[in-house]
C-alpha cells in the first residue's frame, strides 16, 4: 500500500466497520417492526439507515476530495479542512435532498422528520470523525 494513502485507508476501515452494522440493522427491521417493541425503538430502527448513509457519505466524499485534490498542481490544491467542509456540505445536500424527495432513489417516498434528524446527526458524526482522523495525503 502507498504510504501516502494511510489516512484514506483509515476512512475506508471505518466504513468497513459501519457497513456491516448498517446491514445488520436493515436485516432485523422486519422482525422488530412486527414485534411489540416500544415505538421509539421502531422509529430509531427505521431512521438508522439515514444516519449510516450520512456518515458513510461524508467519509467517502472526504476521501474522494482528497484524492482529487492530490491530482491538482500545488498552486491549485485546497487545504484539507476546506475539503472536509465541502464533503460534509455535499453529503448534506444529498441526504437531505433525498429525504425531502428532491432526489428519488428509493422505493418509499415518505418524508419523515426523524429521518432528517438522524441524517443531520450522521453528518455531525461523520464530520467529527473527519476532524478526529484529520486525513491527508502525505508527501
Amino acid at each position: 500500500m502507498d504510504k501516502r494513502m494511510t489516512d484514506i485507508m483509515k476512512l475506508a476501515r471505518i466504513e468497513l466497520i459501519i457497513i456491516p452494522i448498517f446491514i445488520f440493522f436493515k436485516a432485523i427491521r422486519p422482525k422488530v417492526l412486527d414485534s411489540a417493541a416500544p415505538e421509539i425503538f421502531k422509529i430509531t430502527l427505521l431512521s438508522l439507515p439515514n444516519f449510516f448513509e450520512a456518515v458513510i457519505g461524508t467519509l467517502t466524499l472526504t476521501g474522494v476530495g482528497l484524492l482529487i485534490n492530490d491530482r491538482l498542481s500545488q498552486a491549485q490544491q485546497l487545504k484539507p479542512k476546506f475539503i472536509y467542509i465541502i464533503a460534509v456540505v455535499l453529503a448534506a445536500c444529498y441526504v437531505i435532498a433525498q429525504e425531502l424527495n428532491l432526489i428519488t432513489l428509493r422505493a418509499n417516498g415518505t418524508t419523515d422528520p426523524f429521518d432528517v434528524l438522524f441524517s443531520i446527526i450522521g453528518l455531525a458524526v461523520g464530520y467529527a470523525t473527519i476532524l478526529y482522523v484529520k486525513p491527508i495525503i502525505q508527501y
